[in-house]
């Protein structure tokens, strides 16, 4: 699966000596060129046409007459009609040719397809190529499977709608927008059935996704993304990072409860039914009397998942978790790539991370600075697969 280690020694030979830094023009792409520009390097954006003004003109890089940047951290945006072109073999020469190491988000990961990522796309990624399967909880190998084989504890699965007992989960994608969340909550086989009635009848979540979906209990506790980062560059000991924390906003769940009790009852029966897109993140830290077992789940997930999937995490990944009222973690997702709320810190850096590196640092500007450290070392291929 993916570029052998051979490969990619071979292809990383003919890139240039400053390699370019590429990403799917969605999700956290600005967190990744933002960071690759401070760092010096130069950055190219994946963009789907009609959806590319963001970058091709917005945050487009500017140059004054002595050729210096001026504003901006998009140098350059190739246009696609669909991200699955990029796996045209003249699209990854081309990528190949301009030297790109692409840095994948979840876009890319939903967009392109994951038999074709391991098996046909023989561009340079800098990360874990194989370990971006686990986030389909459709697989027989997922990020759940990962996790209990860590010894991380996870909510409680729910074997089938009857069996639900106390307040569900359901997760499943949704119906068209499949990069999206489908998710509702049930706390009875007949509460179940019925918001499924009524989300497929409105077209967020199809019959097909119900027979596959994840039905799990329901965590109280607010809701943290640990953002870590992982190098095989230093010493075991020093490899684990946490960058910084962050939350998500979602639609409309996030409207819904900040109505009083009344006035959510008093909303139209269509609009009580949450949707879990996400559309916005914000920035978190947490009790420093949770920092450690916080550090803790985050050594487990590196040790299990190069144990399982060698040569495991690469770059960074993000824990998805709960904290119950005595600060146990419980990790319901895991993003094994840059997570997607990276943004809230771009420019200005995670909290973790500047208190680390003694300055701004992203998870953005560290795959940049782990990279030049790689180039620096002649090392570039233990960080990409």
């Amino acid at each position: 699966m993916g570029l052998s280690t051979a490969e990619a020694r071979a292809l990383l030979e003919r890139y240039p000596d400053r390699p370019v830094v590429g990403a799917v023009g969605s999700h956290s792409a600005l967190d990744i060129a933002d960071g690759a520009v401070t760092e010096g390097l130069s950055t190219l954006v994946l963009a789907q046409a009609g959806r590319d003004a963001t970058y091709a003109q917005y945050f487009r890089t500017l140059r004054g007459p002595d050729g210096e940047r001026r504003r901006g951290c998009v140098d350059d945006v190739w246009t696609y009609g669909a991200f699955a072109d990029l796996l045209r073999p003249a699209e990854q020469e081309r990528l190949r040719s301009a030297g790109v190491l692409l840095v994948p988000n979840r876009a890319f990961s939903s967009y392109v397809p994951l038999d074709a990522i391991e098996n046909e796309f023989r561009v340079p990624i800098v990360g874990s190529r194989r370990l971006l399967r686990i986030e389909e909880r459709t697989e027989r190998e997922n990020y759940y499977t990962l996790l209990a084989s860590a010894g991380i504890p996870t909510p409680r699965a729910v074997p089938g709608p009857d069996a639900i007992e106390r307040l569900s989960i359901v997760k499943l994608p949704h119906a068209t927008r499949r990069l999206e969340r489908g998710f509702f909550t049930a706390a009875s086989p007949a509460e179940y059935r019925e918001k499924a009635d009524r989300l497929v009848a409105r077209g967020t979540i199809a019959p097909a996704d119900l027979a596959t979906a994840r039905i799990e209990e329901y965590v109280l506790g607010p809701v943290f993304n640990f953002n870590f980062f992982f190098s095989p560059l230093v010493p075991r000991a020093e490899g684990l990072e946490l960058l910084g924390v962050d939350e998500r906003r979602e639609s409309s769940l996030d409207g819904l409860v900040r109505l009083p009790a009344a006035q959510q009852l008093a909303l139209a029966e269509s609009d009580r039914i949450p949707d879990y897109t996400v559309v916005g993140h914000g920035s978190l830290t947490v009790r420093e009397s949770v920092l450690e077992e916080v550090f803790r789940i985050g050594e487990r997930f590196v040790d299990a998942a190069r144990a399982r999937s060698p040569p495991g995490i690469l770059g960074p990944f993000c824990l998805q978790t709960c904290l119950d009222r005595d600060g146990r973690p419980t990790v319901f997702d895991v993003a094994a790539r840059i997570g997607g709320g990276t943004n809230a810190h771009l420019g200005l850096g995670h909290p973790y991370a500047a208190a680390l590196y003694r300055g701004p640092m992203s998870s953005g500007r560290r795959v940049a600075w782990e990279i030049r450290r790689a180039l620096a070392e002649h090392r570039l291929a233990e960080i990409v697969t």
